[in-house]
This record gives C-alpha cells, sequence and structure tokens, in this order.
C-alpha cells in the first residue's frame, strides 16, 4: 500500500536519531530572564512555546484507560511516552470541564472541575506532573465566550430580571408585536436565528453558537474578573497555558445592528448568508485580551488563539501593537488553503511571516477535515500526507498538530443521519454531516476498535485502523509515523530550522514550493512537489545571497541521493526533499 518511502542521511540518523526520545533534556537551553516582560527566554531571547511542537487531543476520543468507550484523562497520561518518542513539547487538550455535552464540551457547566466521564481532578494534576516529567507540557481548551445554559451563572441569570447575575450574559427585548421577534437578523453559527426566547422574562438572550450555549456580555467587569480568575486557578495547578475558543465572537456591535446579508444566497442551514460585521471582531476584544496576556505572563504561559480573520490586518491585530495580546494567534487562512497550490500557500506564508508575530500554523483540528483528505487525491495519499507534514514543520514558527495526523487518520464521517452524534450535523445533515468524522478515535493498534477501547467506542473507528495505527506504524520504516518523527526530530535539532529567517524561492513554480531557512551562514532548503508529475527544479540560491552548489540530503520521502546538486533536484511526484546547503 505504501509506495512512497522515506531515507534520512545517515550522518543525520548518526546524529538525531539517538536523541529523539529525549532531546529536550539533553539539549535544553540555559535560561535566563528577560526584565521587560518577566519571562524565561533562552539565550537568543526565544520563550519556551517559540520551538515548541503544540500536540491537539480530543480527550473524548485518545485514549481509553477503563475501557467504556469514552478517551479520559489517565488514557492521555498513559501515551506521554508515546508523544514524548515523537517530539511533542506540548498538548492543547479539547475541553475536559464538566458538560451537558451539547456541543461536546464547548458548553461549560463548571470551570473549576472535570467532565467525570474523563476523570478527576487529581487526574489531571497527575497528567501535569506526568508531563512535566517528560518535559511535555500541558494546555487546556479555554471556553471564555460563552458558557453552558447549565452553568450556576446562567442558571442565576435566568431566574429575574433583577438578578445580579442577569447581565453577565447579553439580553435584549423582542422586536414586533408583542416583541415575539428576534432583536435582530444574527444567525447561529449552527443554525437558526442567534437569539432564544426566555418565556417567564419576556426577553431574548443571545447566542452565537447553540441555543444552550448562552454567550458572556464581556462588557460586564465581573465576567472579565471571574473569567480571569479562572485562569489564575488552573495555571496554580500547572497549566501552561490555554486555547482561546472563538475570540472573534466575545463582543458584538453595542446597539445591536443587523447584518448585511449578502444576496439571496444560503448558508447549509438554510439561513441567509450574512456578512457578520456586528457579531463578530469588535474592537473591544482586544482590550480584554491584553488584560489577560498580563496574567497569563505573570505564570510564564502561552495563549494561542481561534482567530479566525478575513486577512492578514486583522491578524495582525490579534499580535496587538506591541505583542501584548494572544501569544499565538492561529493562521487559519492557511488552512483555507483546501489543495495543494504552490502559489496560495506561497501568498499565505508571505503575508503571515511579515506580520510581524510570531507565526503559527495549523492545517486541521476538531473542526476541520483531516489533512489526508482535503488533499489526498485517493492514490497518492500518504505521500501527500508527508509532503503536508514537510510542509507546516519546517517554516518559521510553531506548529499545531492535530492528533492521528501523524499516522494518516483520515475523516471517518458518518454515513447515515442516525449516527450522528455531533449536533451540528443533526441540524445540517446532509449539506453539514458535522464534525465526527475528524473525531474519531485514535488509531493504536490492529486489535479490536484499534486498541483505543474493548468496549465499542462512542464513534467508529476507521475500517483502515488494521493498518494505519501507531504499533504497525512504527515497525515499518516507510510509515507516515516514522516520517513525522524524524522531520520532528530534525526540526527540534536544526538551527536553522529552528531560528532561521524564511526566504522564498522559485516564486513562479506552479507545481514546487520551495523555501530556505537561513541562520548565519547554515541554510536548509525545503523542496515540495506539490504535482503528480515528477519535477526537475533549478534553484537560484544566489539570487537570494546564497553561494552553494550543492547540498546534503537532511530527510526526503522518496528515495533521494545523499548529495544533490542544486542547479537541478530531481523530485517525484508529491515528494519533499529538506537538505543543507554546502
Amino acid at each position: 500500500m505504501r509506495k512512497c518511502w522515506l531515507r534520512l542521511a545517515p550522518v543525520v540518523l548518526a546524529l538525531v536519531l539517538p536523541a529523539a526520545s529525549g532531546w529536550a533534556q539533553n539539549q535544553s537551553p540555559d535560561h535566563r530572564v528577560d526584565p521587560a516582560v518577566n519571562k524565561p527566554v533562552d539565550d537568543e531571547g526565544h520563550a519556551w512555546w517559540q520551538h515548541a511542537v503544540f500536540y491537539e487531543i480530543y480527550p473524548r476520543s485518545f485514549a481509553d484507560s477503563n475501557n467504556d468507550g469514552v478517551g479520559d484523562i489517565p488514557g492521555i497520561t498513559s501515551k506521554l511516552d508515546y508523544l514524548r518518542w515523537l517530539g511533542v513539547d506540548a498538548i492543547w487538550i479539547a475541553p475536559m470541564f464538566p458538560s451537558p455535552e451539547v456541543d461536546w464540551g464547548y458548553d461549560v457547566s463548571d470551570y473549576y472541575n472535570v467532565n467525570p466521564d474523563y476523570g478527576t481532578l487529581k487526574d489531571m494534576d497527575a497528567l501535569v506532573a506526568q508531563g512535566k516529567q517528560r518535559d511535555i507540557r500541558v494546555l487546556l481548551d479555554f471556553v471564555l465566550t460563552y458558557t453552558s445554559d447549565q452553568n450556576k451563572w446562567f442558571q442565576e441569570a435566568m431566574s429575574s430580571r433583577t438578578n445580579p447575575k442577569r447581565d453577565w450574559y447579553i439580553w435584549r427585548e423582542g422586536k414586533g408585536a408583542g416583541a415575539e421577534q428576534p432583536p435582530n437578523n444574527w444567525t447561529s453559527n449552527f443554525g437558526g436565528s442567534a437569539w432564544k426566547h426566555d418565556a417567564a422574562s419576556g426577553e431574548w438572550y443571545y447566542h452565537y453558537f447553540y441555543p444552550p450555549q448562552p454567550n458572556l456580555n464581556w462588557r460586564n467587569p465581573e465576567v472579565e474578573k471571574n473569567m480571569f480568575d479562572v485562569t489564575r486557578w488552573w495555571y496554580e495547578r500547572g497549566i501552561a497555558g490555554f486555547r482561546l475558543d472563538a475570540v472573534d465572537v466575545m463582543f458584538v456591535d453595542s446597539r445591536f445592528q443587523d447584518n448585511p446579508v449578502v444576496g439571496n444566497e444560503k448558508n447549509a442551514f438554510g439561513d441567509p448568508v450574512e456578512h457578520e460585521i456586528n457579531d463578530k471582531n469588535q474592537p473591544e476584544l482586544h482590550g480584554v485580551l491584553q488584560r489577560l496576556r498580563k496574567v497569563a505572563d505573570e505564570h510564564n504561559a502561552v495563549l494561542i488563539g481561534e482567530t479566525w480573520t478575513n486577512d492578514i490586518d486583522q491578524l495582525k491585530r490579534y499580535y496587538g501593537k506591541h505583542s501584548d495580546e494572544v501569544t499565538m494567534p492561529m493562521d487559519f487562512m492557511f488552512t483555507m488553503v483546501n489543495k495543494l497550490s504552490p502559489p496560495d500557500f506561497r501568498k499565505q506564508i508571505d503575508w503571515v511571516d511579515g506580520s510581524g508575530g510570531w507565526p503559527v500554523y495549523v492545517l486541521s483540528n476538531h473542526d476541520i477535515q483531516r489533512v489526508y483528505d482535503r488533499y489526498g487525491d485517493g492514490v497518492h495519499n500518504d505521500q501527500i500526507a508527508k509532503l503536508m507534514a514537510s510542509l507546516y514543520l519546517t517554516l518559521r514558527g510553531t506548529a499545531v498538530m492535530y492528533y492521528g495526523e501523524e499516522i494518516g487518520m483520515e475523516n471517518n464521517d458518518p454515513k447515515r443521519p442516525e449516527d450522528v452524534k455531533d449536533s451540528r450535523g443533526r441540524v445540517g445533515w446532509p449539506k453539514d454531516k458535522g464534525r465526527d468524522g475528524e473525531r474519531t478515535p485514535m488509531q493504536w493498534s490492529a486489535e479490536a476498535n484499534a486498541g483505543f477501547a474493548v468496549t465499542a467506542p462512542w464513534l467508529p473507528v476507521d475500517e483502515r485502523y488494521k493498518t494505519y495505527n501507531v504499533s504497525s506504524e512504527k515497525s515499518d520504516s516507510k510509515s507516515i509515523l516514522n516520517y513525522y518523527r524524524q522531520l520532528l526530530t530534525l526540526r527540534h535539532t536544526n538551527k536553522a530550522l529552528l531560528d532561521g529567517k524564511y526566504v522564498a524561492l522559485n516564486e513562479n513554480d506552479s507545481n514546487v514550493l520551495a523555501y530556505a531557512r537561513s541562520y548565519k551562514g547554515q541554510n536548509v532548503v525545503v523542496v515540495l512537489n506539490m504535482s503528480g508529475v515528477a519535477q526537475k527544479v533549478k534553484l537560484n540560491l544566489a539570487a537570494k545571497g546564497v553561494e552553494a552548489r550543492s547540498a546534503k540530503t537532511l530527510l526526503s520521502s522518496f528515495g533521494a541521493p545523499e548529495r544533490v546538486s542544486l542547479n537541478e533536484i530531481s523530485v517525484e511526484a508529491f515528494g519533499a526533499w529538506i537538505g543543507e546547503t554546502e
């Protein structure tokens, strides 16, 4: 099945593979404190997160320790050695708080505890402690824009119009006779009006997502104080930071103006398509993010932003004028390049690399179709998986992986509406089948249920699990997993890949994306053939100020020779080649 094989030059194998399982312990730099921001940095001024590889875990689907079919926190702890072996430095755990699971954890009922399905606070403390022993930090998904309607805050807010917590949420009178119509035309991301009528009080409350997920009113200082206190409480338990969920919808227009409607278009739910200018990206959110960042800096913590943006200027604003807002706003414009297009990727990389902030690259997550499906052609998917790994793991910046990408997991979308677990898929079927497909159980072995659990898991495993699993791929030197591991090892040990500037090469090539990472005379060249035909690539490095005619192969997804001429590099269809100039 796997026709594509990798080659790591023998000299590099000798240097990097022995360090793969413990590179951080053996090569961690001395640290000092930057007095300007009071946070540890290395000798060249880099914070810990700038050299780290982050790995998102969907807790319900990663590892099941008690065989009830649901992943849990002890299960994650049991796989820390695997993550260390792979080369992961920090894990981001999707919501693990108590929740009614209307949106699978993104409807939080208690920010100070752990969902009983996943374990206990003691289990979480053990995960943090065990991660620390392996130099793996733990981050949580912070749902800060809205809560569950079962949260005690909202229950109090619902009790009466005069309750002190009423203003912790967004309430409005309706329109029309008897105020029976929603306050404006805003639509929910999951279909229908973004307003739900409360018969008891006669008012409507706002929910950008599901009705049981009422939005918090961040203009109320009590909301800010209490939510900031949540982060402090977790920092004190050893959490190294947060992924901030849906920050673009934290604030809405204070005048509650209608959104403009885009022609006669309809979305998957049958609602008019709107230009969301009044329910997203309001200027007030940046002040909150600046203050939240101060709290994070006091604990040497990191904030990763789910920052959906339309252009580079919006992304820049999330960094802050003085790099004082979101530590790492994720570039989701990068994920919107849903085809193997060197010109489109080149454009996005140039934008983000020149944004003035530290770039953050992500290709998939719990809401986005997996790489294997999105870019695969059905024939060369293994090669393309290695190709895409070579892209986002060699760029200047921080990479955020998604569990299972390293073994070539694919979407396992539901086949029938009755099989759908995700509420979005239930209301959007068949145009929108929901997000179950990218959330299926991690494939650990060829045993029943992919070694995830003895009991049938909450979502079905993909039928390819007998071949695409950690155990089988570990023993296959040509596997996607071993390619990822060697790529991550190279990333951690090569100074040009860690700190080198990005230099675009062959900018007019529509088939091949090529670039260099240059650091103090050391140059690593990356050549990615995004076409289905072998390419002969001539690199004009001299035009970029690099005098070199040959390079040694560091890593390739095909049988590249140990040394190549930079005047002409032969790259197989969907092949990736990484080399260092001589």
